[in-house]
């Protein structure tokens, strides 16, 4: 049978699927489940912060960071004893976060050496 084109009939696709017509009215969520963890004053631009500065695990680590730094050259004998389990408790958390990221890092290391 030949191949017969009417004029301004090129080749037509078209995608169908159902999930689109189904969420299209969620707005930008897209799954069965979707977690909102509260409120922004500005969604748009903190939804560009995550897209192109960092993720908020990424934000957090560098705040976590400085903190380190400004826990190593601040004088904290002036602290009670609930502040100083506080600081110290940060510290605490804080080398363990140091930890696991050299963990990744070595992990990582690892896997590109193997290929």
């Amino acid at each position: 049978m030949p191949n017969v084109r009417l004029p301004l009939s090129g080749d037509v696709l078209q995608n169908i699927n159902p999930w689109n017509w189904f969420f299209r009215f969620s707005g930008s969520q897209v799954g069965l489940v979707n977690i909102n963890l509260g409120r922004s004053a500005d969604p748009q631009l903190e939804e560009k912060i995550l897209e192109e500065v960092g993720s908020y695990g990424r934000q957090l680590g560098r705040i976590g960071d400085v903190l380190g730094i400004l826990l190593r050259h601040v004088d904290l004998e002036g602290l009670d004893e609930d502040e100083k389990t506080k600081v110290a408790a940060l510290r605490t958390q804080l080398a363990e976060i140091e930890q696991l990221k050299r963990r990744s890092t070595g992990a990582t290391a690892a896997e590109r050496s193997a290929r």
